[in-house]
């Protein structure tokens, strides 16, 4: 199930006709208390978000969707017609999975959809990573910068793992958004390094760890 918090009756009407021709089931809400209220009901498997809305606007509700342990992991594409670099930051920053600026392709937001719905499904993963003082459990979803536990937003966490997966190796700019973003973005396309000044600064000291290799992308050391 797919929730869309949009007050603009239009979209709103377009967005669920696209998602329903492509067998996404979903439900629309004009109002942020009707989003709530259904939330109480439902939990969605993903949320596309507007952030001009009556009543409250959408990063004021990102917040409370990832300080809440229930929903701190829901999927969450911001839909704006915000497009600056400084709202898209804004957004990411809060803990939005993806961003996608009005007005928007239908294939692109049903791709962008579908790509986080893949990347966010339960995987079975026992491994665990150590580099220094930086610990990641991807099965318990748990991060400890020294003896501070991490709060992510979900693509900042599968960056990060992704980058201890091949700890010692550089990954490509291109390798990094195939597999946290499941398709490819525009050279200049700054997404990834939003991600990746985020993640730093949320880890600290530890985020020195990630290292940027110019021309190519980045990589995690061994923490020696």
């Amino acid at each position: 199930m797919i929730y869309l918090l949009e007050d603009d009756a239009n979209i709103r009407k377009f967005v669920l006709y696209a998602l329903n021709s492509v067998q996404l089931e979903a439900k629309g809400f004009e109002l942020p208390s009707e989003f709530w209220a259904a939330m109480d009901e439902e939990m969605p498997d993903l949320l596309l978000l507007d952030i001009m809305l009556p009543e409250e606007d959408g990063l004021s509700i990102l917040k409370k969707l990832r300080s809440a342990s229930a929903t701190s992991s829901l999927p969450v594409i911001m839909l704006t017609a915000k497009d600056t670099e400084y709202d898209k930051v804004m957004g990411l920053d809060s803990g939005a999975d993806d961003y996608v600026a009005k007005p928007f392709g239908t294939m692109e937001l049903v791709s962008r959809i579908k790509a986080l719905l893949r990347r966010t499904e339960k995987k079975d993963n026992t491994e665990e990573y150590t580099v220094g003082e930086l610990y990641v459990c991807p099965s318990k979803h748990i991060v400890r910068a020294g003896q501070e536990q991490v709060s992510l937003a979900l693509k900042e966490f599968e960056l990060l793992c992704e980058l201890l997966k091949h700890k010692g190796n550089v990954c490509s700019r291109d390798m990094l958004f195939d597999s946290v973003w499941g398709y490819s973005f525009d050279v200049g396309n700054r997404t990834l390094d939003v991600h990746i000044r985020s993640l730093r600064s949320k880890l600290g000291k530890c985020g020195e760890l990630i290292e940027t290799v110019r021309g190519m992308g980045y990589k995690i050391g061994d923490g020696k």
